[in-house]
């Protein structure tokens, strides 16, 4: 295979990433799932992961989505077991600004340029 063919099947290669991250977009687990499913991978039970939770209480209420987990236990997770930032905060839907500071931030031309070129950037 030469080198127009091998720059070829690359070219095509980042279209159909492109098309496929476009059209057939992957949601980040839900937290809870991915530490269960992490949990299961790695063959852990809740008493072996109290640590990362602050007590054995602490899993439970998180499994059973009684509890929301705090900063320190998403970076305890990502570190300790390697479940990605991005799987531990999905679906935080209230973290938000109120409408009076993100209008404000939205004046701001880098910051609003920012926001229309990511699409994984909701403006809400």
């Amino acid at each position: 295979m030469g080198n127009t063919e091998l720059l070829l099947m690359f070219l095509l290669s980042l279209l159909v990433e492109k098309y496929e991250r476009e059209h057939y977009k992957i949601e980040s687990p839900d937290p809870v799932e991915a530490i269960k499913f992490r949990m299961e991978q790695m063959n852990l039970k809740q008493t072996d992961v109290a640590p990362l939770f602050g007590g054995e209480t602490r899993v439970s209420e998180v499994l059973h989505k009684k509890r929301k987990l705090s900063l320190k236990m998403i970076v305890l997770l990502n570190r300790y077991l390697g479940i990605p930032y991005e799987s531990l905060m999905s679906g935080n839907k209230d973290l938000k600004l109120e409408t009076e500071k993100r209008q404000k931030l939205l004046k701001i031309p880098s910051i609003r340029n920012f926001f229309k070129n990511d699409s994984k950037i909701a403006i809400v």
